[in-house]
């Protein structure tokens, strides 16, 4: 039986709007994520993501690279918001998240995206790099759900997030597709040039699971609510991923993770002898092996 995402509870109750009004303020004096800038957004002064009064688009299109609960049979409605709040040197989209690549995008023509992927078919709409435009996003929800727009919402993270914007997103995300990079200070620090990730990323993802809890699946095995989390294997970090795995299953034994064998040396990994290599099969299969003895929930 198919059920309307709470969402559109929150838009005829009125919340969503209150929501809305909530998230814009905090872009006059910017705190959506942590970086905490400082500058006047609203009036396009841009701090450390670059982005100011409008969010930035790339592309969007259905998207049949996702995990399967994700992309589902029809592909999962993709939208590669430009810049980031984060700098990795390995980045393989950095035209896009260095660059910004991309076209500025108003609130109704980004709501008109998100429909535009709903009549497509789409299974949900998935936002990829959201951190730093969710009061932009928000906004142009509330008109997209006016027109009816009603399939899941995916915040696709590094989950380099603010709590106080997370808090915003509760009952509005349906799925939390949220990336888990490094366990040591120093790793965010040199390979993605952010200060305390490990420690901002753990509350952002304990605050994702008290919000959606365990992935859930309908009977075609799609997503339509929970945590997922993504953690990309680097070179000589073991350890690193170790612990990563430890804090999942302490978070929840039945937590839904990808162990990501893809990563290549792209954009400025060339400097880092360290990272300057694929990694080997042995590292992969020993993550593998890791989680399933910790009885995580593997999903590829």
């Amino acid at each position: 039986m198919f059920k309307f995402p709470s969402y559109v509870d929150l838009y005829r109750s009125g919340v969503l709007k209150e929501r809305v009004e909530k998230a814009l303020s905090m872009l006059e004096e910017c705190r959506v994520c942590p970086h905490n800038c400082g500058v006047n957004r609203l009036k396009d002064e841009k701090g450390k993501c670059k982005t100011g009064r409008y969010a930035i688009v790339s592309s969007f299109f259905p998207h049949l690279g996702e995990e399967f609960p994700i992309r589902g049979f029809n592909g999962s409605g993709t939208i590669f918001f430009s810049y980031c709040n984060m700098k990795c040197v390995y980045c393989q989209n950095y035209t896009i998240s260095q660059f910004g690549e991309g076209e500025e995008k108003s609130p109704e023509e980004l709501a008109h995206i998100m429909l535009y992927l709903q009549e497509a078919g789409c299974h949900n709409i998935n936002l990829v790099t959201p951190s730093h435009v969710v009061p932009q996003i928000l906004e142009a929800l509330l008109i997209a759900v006016e027109k009816g727009l009603k399939i899941p919402i995916v915040y696709n993270t590094s989950s380099y997030d603010s709590l106080e914007t997370l808090k915003l997103l509760e009952g509005i995300v349906d799925i939390y597709l949220a990336d888990f990079k490094y366990w040591k200070e120093k790793e965010g620090e040199t390979y993605s040039k952010v200060k305390d990730y490990p420690s901002v990323a753990k509350d952002a993802i304990k605050e994702m699971y008290r919000q959606v809890g365990d992935l859930k699946t309908d009977e075609r095995g799609i997503a339509y609510k929970g945590l997922l989390i993504r953690h990309l294997i680097l070179p000589d970090m073991g350890e690193s991923t170790e612990k990563i795995l430890d804090f999942l299953k302490d978070l929840s034994p039945n937590t839904a993770v990808n162990i990501m064998d893809q990563y290549r040396p792209f954009y400025k990994a060339y400097k880092y002898k360290e990272i300057n290599r694929r990694i080997r099969y042995d590292e992969y299969q020993r993550a593998i092996l890791t989680a399933k003895k910790k009885g995580l929930t593997l999903i590829s």
